[in-house]
């Protein structure tokens, strides 16, 4: 037998949710791309019943590319961090836009209950940031879930 412990201390904060909790700035943030385009959001629309969120997505550069739009979601208790709760890959001509749906996964609108023994969402008001990557999100919004 092993007779040594392993302790995981950090909790949620690993990777792109320690920088956020520290206010630090990665040199390259999660979801950080390189493209010979670029890319405007726009529009975005929440949805509490379906847990979706619907924005649009342009191309505003002068070759065609292909863009992972990135949704985060805030918990309500206020986390220093947002966690990514879902994301989708749209490809688009110059100047071309088109309206995507993102549905959220509700794994990353949960946490641990350790009375119950389980996961379960917070119930409250989350904050929905959407973007190219952890770090540039222009679009914001609300999800309440009861």
């Amino acid at each position: 037998g092993s007779d040594y412990a392993v302790h995981y201390d950090e909790g949620a904060l690993v990777g792109y949710k320690w920088y956020q909790a520290k206010n630090k700035r990665p040199l390259f943030a999660f979801g950080y791309g390189l493209s010979y385009t670029s890319y405007a959001y726009s529009s975005l629309q929440t949805n509490t019943a379906d847990r979706s969120v619907r924005f649009t997505v342009t191309n505003t550069g002068k070759v065609a590319g292909t863009e992972i739009a990135e949704v985060y979601a805030a918990l309500p208790e206020g986390e220093s961090f947002h966690r990514l709760a879902g994301w989708t890959r749209v490809t688009l001509q110059p100047g071309e836009s088109k309206t995507v749906t993102v549905t959220l996964d509700t794994r990353a609108l949960q946490t641990w209950n350790e009375t119950n023994n389980a996961w379960n969402p917070a119930q409250g008001e989350y904050g929905i940031f959407v973007g190219t990557s952890s770090d540039n999100t222009p679009l914001t919004g609300k999800i309440a879930i009861q």
